[in-house]
């Protein structure tokens, strides 16, 4: 049965949640040096974009209190959890004023966005382009540097649960 061109089927966005949910992702914390306290947020949906010029990507939803701090900032750090940081994935991921309270961390080189502690890669920019995407925000960002961290299996994020992957 084709599709009516000129109807958009109603999702239903629980099964649409379910279903996405059986694509694992990587769990990565995106950071940035705000104005008067360093900010970030758990994100599931980081992506590379392209090698030249190497831009890479994420997805905040336009609710996000982190937002108006980072876009200030103009820049941004990607932090890759290792699979055993679950701890500080929920404190980026909680709604907490301030997320770095004993939290260690040190400026990138190009940002100066915090840098977590024993992380599985760090990846710097600067923010590129922002589009709009419904209930989303794409940040692309020009990355400014990068480096690999702790030889440790990542953080996975599959069927609403999290994880390792086993290679």
């Amino acid at each position: 049965m084709p599709i009516d061109q000129d109807h958009d089927p109603q999702i239903d966005p629980g099964a649409f949640r379910t279903v996405l949910g059986h694509l694992p992702t990587g769990v990565t914390v995106v950071t940035a040096a705000g104005a008067d306290r360093p900010v970030g947020v758990a994100i599931g949906s980081f992506v590379s974009i392209s090698l030249d010029p190497p831009l890479v990507g994420f997805f905040l939803g336009t609710e996000s209190s982190s937002w108006s701090s980072m876009e200030a900032s103009g820049h941004f750090c990607v932090n890759v959890l290792c699979d055993d940081q679950l701890e500080l994935c929920g404190v980026m991921a909680s709604k907490a004023h301030d997320k770095f309270a004993g939290i260690d961390h040190h400026p990138a080189p190009g940002s100066g966005a915090p840098v977590l502690p024993g992380v599985h890669a760090m990846i710097d920019c600067r923010i590129h382009e922002v589009v709009d995407a419904g209930d989303h925000i794409l940040v692309v960002g020009r990355v400014l540097s990068l480096e690999a961290g702790r030889d440790a299996p990542p953080m996975v994020f599959y069927k609403g649960q999290y994880g390792s992957f086993a290679g």
